[in-house]
């Protein structure tokens, strides 16, 4: 491990370091930190609490994992983490803060990729495969779903929900759930279409994307409220597991879901043709 640790890092002799873990210079690895085999931290990064990185993982200069919550009602001393997968890359002066309860994580999965100066706050779970790019501000307390990507300079605001495979356009502000399959965009996001080259790109079947875009029809072209919505996707369409996971999610919905544009109210109008045409 010597060779693999620069002479200017501060390692706490109580942190578990695999041999195999590179710890660039002036890092500062804390006490209760994990760090798995060909781990590679960079320099000047800081590493507090409980932080534990699976094999593979890559921190970029001057990140910061684990640091306090920037939540008034964090009590000190609270024994909580940061968790990260195997294989997710984390960019340059991205900051992660560990959860606010006792024994609790912001967990961040396996093979995301976190690109410079995003924050991932408090409690947040973000699931395998998720891209959140430079500057997007998570805030506590949010879901984001696999393979879901958060586009540069996007807030998302306390609590919300983004679905598996979902995509939000940049400088977005997300004040409500985000279906899955789904592209929002906009400031308040609302929803433009299903994210059909997402779905290309992850090997979905023709067949389910089309499914799916049926359902978007009745969800944001009927006219429906989304309870009527959800009932005649529950009545009309095949139980596909792409549909069923749209329908409990929405279900689910404590905060409300994104909605459709406000035509003539300065939204922009869909910019999605009917949405994608199906293009396979």
């Amino acid at each position: 491990m010597a060779d693999a640790v620069h002479p200017t890092a501060v390692v706490d002799p109580r942190a578990r370091v695999h041999p195999a873990a590179r710890i660039g210079a002036f890092s500062i690895i804390g006490p209760a930190v994990t760090v798995g085999a060909d781990v590679e931290v960079g320099h000047h990064c800081v590493l507090e609490g409980r932080v534990e990185l699976g094999p593979g993982v890559k921190i970029g200069h001057g990140s910061i994992l684990g640091g306090r919550p920037q939540d008034l009602k964090f009590k000190e001393g609270t024994p909580s983490g940061v968790r990260i997968g195997a294989g997710t890359v984390i960019r340059e002066y991205v900051t992660i803060h560990r959860a606010t309860r006792a024994d609790g994580w912001t967990d961040v999965g396996a093979g995301c990729l976190v690109m410079t100066m995003s924050h991932i706050a408090h409690d947040c779970k973000v699931g395998d495969g998720a891209i959140i790019i430079n500057y997007a501000g998570i805030t506590g307390h949010c879901e984001i779903g696999e393979r879901a990507t958060i586009g540069g300079l996007t807030g998302v605001v306390p609590f919300t929900r983004i679905g598996a495979y979902a995509y939000v356009g940049g400088a977005s502000k997300v004040n409500a759930d985000v279906p899955p399959y789904i592209l929002v965009d906009g400031s308040p996001a609302v929803v433009r279409g299903v994210n059909v080259v997402g779905l290309r790109r992850a090997g979905m079947p023709a067949a389910e994307r089309r499914v799916l875009q049926d359902a978007y029809r009745l969800l944001y072209r009927s006219g429906l409220v989304p309870e009527k919505a959800l009932e005649r996707i529950r009545s009309e369409l095949p139980s596909l597991p792409p549909i069923v996971r749209l329908v409990e999610f929405i279900a689910g919905a404590r905060r409300g879901i994104c909605g459709p544009p406000r035509h003539g109210a300065g939204e922009g109008g869909d910019v999605t043709p009917e949405p994608e045409s199906e293009r396979v």
